[in-house]
């Protein structure tokens, strides 16, 4: 068995003395899609952020080519921010920054000897990738939250990540949107990318992930492949009455 790209090692984690995530063990295979799936408050988006190192265990570890991301130098640190890259469910955009601001940033972080023409031409890339069209002077403060989220995947975009971790990346949305967004994912994982997602959709987790991990009230439940899903129609319903739960 090759080496998992990411691995959370017996992982624990708690805040304001609850504990969210209990014992989690699990191998994302690179270049395979894995979703994550659940009742809500069941700790699937809290076993995101650990995988993705936003979150620090309060036991266990996660490692990212067998580093322990909490243990990374900056170097190594900037290193993985730069292949791995995030949309979270509520977008997470600075209030006090214009649009264009916020996608110019990763670009000036990650790669400091881009021009200004070059940032240019990569933000206008990915915005029409991700299909907005509005102006990028403006702050989020005026967008919708779907056109917020067009942001956010747009700047998971800018620097051709080979991780991308969604959470509920397709709320708020309607379904032309949607699907652009499912287009982009799919042609992702024709380039072998490793994807991470929190859906409640199951159309969405039945047509694109490999592998379907369902956590419930902090603990792993059920680990299946599509294949094993596709071929179970109980397993498919227990699976799409639990993200309905």
């Amino acid at each position: 068995m090759t080496e998992p790209i990411i691995e959370l090692k017996k992982v624990s984690f708690s805040a304001q003395n609850t504990e969210i995530v209990h014992d989690i063990s699990l191998h994302i295979e690179e270049g395979k899609t894995t979703a994550l799936v659940g009742p809500s408050g069941g700790g699937k988006s809290t076993v995101l952020k650990l995988s993705a190192g936003l979150l620090v265990p309060s036991q266990g570890a996660v490692t990212f080519r067998g580093k322990d991301i909490s243990l990374m130098s900056r170097v190594q640190n900037l290193e993985f921010r730069r292949e791995a890259a995030v949309v979270f469910q509520d977008s997470a955009l600075w209030a006090n920054q214009s649009l264009y601001q916020i996608l110019e940033l990763p670009l000036k972080v990650h790669y400091s000897d881009m021009t200004k023409a070059e940032r240019d031409e990569r933000i206008r890339e990915v915005i029409s990738m991700v299909g907005y069209k509005r102006d990028l002077l403006i702050r989020p403060a005026m967008l919708s939250m779907g056109e917020q989220k067009l942001i956010a995947f747009a700047r998971a975009l800018l620097c051709r990540p080979s991780l991308l971790y969604l959470d509920e990346w397709t709320e708020s949305l309607d379904d032309d949107a949607a699907y652009r967004l499912v287009m982009l994912v799919k042609r992702m994982q024709s380039e072998h990318k490793t994807i991470i997602f929190v859906s409640h959709d199951f159309r969405i987790i039945k047509g694109l992930a490999d592998t379907i991990i369902m956590v419930v009230k902090g603990v792993l439940s059920l680990e299946l492949t599509k294949e094993q899903i596709l071929a179970d129609d109980d397993m498919a319903r227990l699976i799409e009455k639990g993200i309905e739960s």
